[in-house]
């Protein structure tokens, strides 16, 4: 599938495709600032070739930095999950990935499931800004959310009844250390997708649209996913 040229200047309107790349999410990014690599940069390098425009990557370390360089005027797509605190300022395409948030807790831990963290006195640590931030802020009803620079340092470095996080790199975590198990089932399903501002219209947004569509149809998604060492199975149906 071809992008109608003639919105690059909606998409683009610097004559430079500038997407902002999160590199705190090792699903979504891997990589160096100076040599980014993953889902994401893939996407984004295929956007640029296809409206015919110059690529520039920013890479950031969160979520909410990649919001702020839609909000800010600074970047023209960015990579965030789906989230309607976020639709506020931008727009976004259909998911092209699910991945899950999970909790993780010492061996030890009372909390045997997800459903048991919602309960006056537990304090759950998670990065500030982030999907599951946003999510347990407005679902958690008892629960105390302490925020920080990621779910588990501040789970560590304030004495924390639980953190907060993404599968994937907790589930490395725990591997590696004994005294910590994740907590089942996942809390919630975190949908990620491509967004651009508000501002840039409709066409803009249905040609962003299309565009996803036709990168899980064409296998295009499951493929990079396999080539950044990520479960293609991820990939949004």
């Amino acid at each position: 599938m071809t992008i109608d040229q003639a919105l690059a200047p909606r998409l683009a309107p610097t004559g430079v495709l500038r997407a902002v790349i999160n590199l705190g999410n090792p699903v979504l990014a891997h990589g160096t600032p100076e040599e980014p690599g993953g889902i994401t940069v893939a996407i984004a390098r295929e956007l640029a070739d296809r409206l015919g425009v110059p690529l520039a990557l920013e890479c950031v370390d969160a979520a909410r930095r990649s919001l702020a360089g839609l909000t800010e005027g600074t970047a023209d797509v960015a990579f965030l999950a789906v989230e309607p605190a976020r639709e506020v300022d931008v727009r976004f395409s259909p998911p092209y990935l699910t991945i899950e948030g999970v909790y993780v807790v010492a061996l030890d831990s009372p909390v045997a499931t997800a459903a048991d963290v919602d309960r006056p006195g537990v304090r759950v640590g998670v990065k500030q800004g982030s999907a599951y931030d946003l999510f347990l802020t407005r679902t958690l009803e008892h629960a105390e959310v302490v925020r920080g620079s990621d779910g588990v340092a501040v789970y560590r470095d304030e004495g924390l009844d639980v953190g907060a996080g993404i599968r994937q790199p907790l589930t490395a975590l725990v591997a590696d250390e004994e005294s910590l198990r994740l907590v089942e089932p996942a809390f919630m399903q975190i949908q990620q997708a491509v967004a651009l501002p508000r501002d840039r219209g409709e066409e803009a947004a249905d040609a962003l649209a299309a565009f996803v569509h036709d990168l899980l149809d064409s296998g295009f998604v499951r493929q990079e996913l396999a080539a950044a060492d990520q479960d293609p199975g991820l990939a949004a149906d």
